[in-house]
């Protein structure tokens, strides 16, 4: 049996879709797990965040428990491609929230013009899981055509 080109890209298109569809499940579930654990790193940002958001509405130990199981929950779901359209819709409501520290925060994610802080760095790299995101999310609608 001949590997053809058609085939081989296939193959390949396979194995990116499900490369980022693993490693979004690992950060996100990890991610999600250290929250409930109380153990995440960005523990203290995010109950910044919620006091000058939502905090009026709810606890920060409680919001910190939800937050951690729809972490776990996304990263699940990206494991289940028939359901990449609704991951993908959870998902980009959830790195909305992520990017607001850098808009709200300033004094805590940057230390000059151009230069992030660490919790700063730690939110842009968000933009490789928004990647990761894009390309599984390409590789669904193609495959449904």
């Amino acid at each position: 049996m001949t590997l053809t080109a058609n085939n081989y890209g296939q193959r390949i298109a396979f194995l990116i879709s499900w490369v980022n569809r693993t490693s979004l499940f690992i950060v996100y579930f990890w991610f999600g797990l250290l929250k409930l654990i109380s153990r995440s790193p960005a523990e203290a940002l995010i109950t910044n965040l919620h006091r000058m958001t939502i905090g009026h509405l709810m606890r920060i130990k409680c919001f910190l428990i939800v937050l951690g199981l729809a972490e776990c929950l996304i990263g699940i779901l990206w494991l289940v491609p028939k359901f990449t359209k609704w991951t993908m819709i959870v998902f980009f409501g959830q790195m909305i929230t992520t990017f607001l520290p850098l808009f709200m925060m300033p004094d805590q994610t940057w230390n000059n013009f151009m230069v992030l802080s660490l919790p700063g760095q730690y939110i842009l790299k968000n933009i490789v899981l928004v990647a990761c995101a894009l390309t599984i999310y390409q590789d669904y609608r193609l495959k449904r055509k």
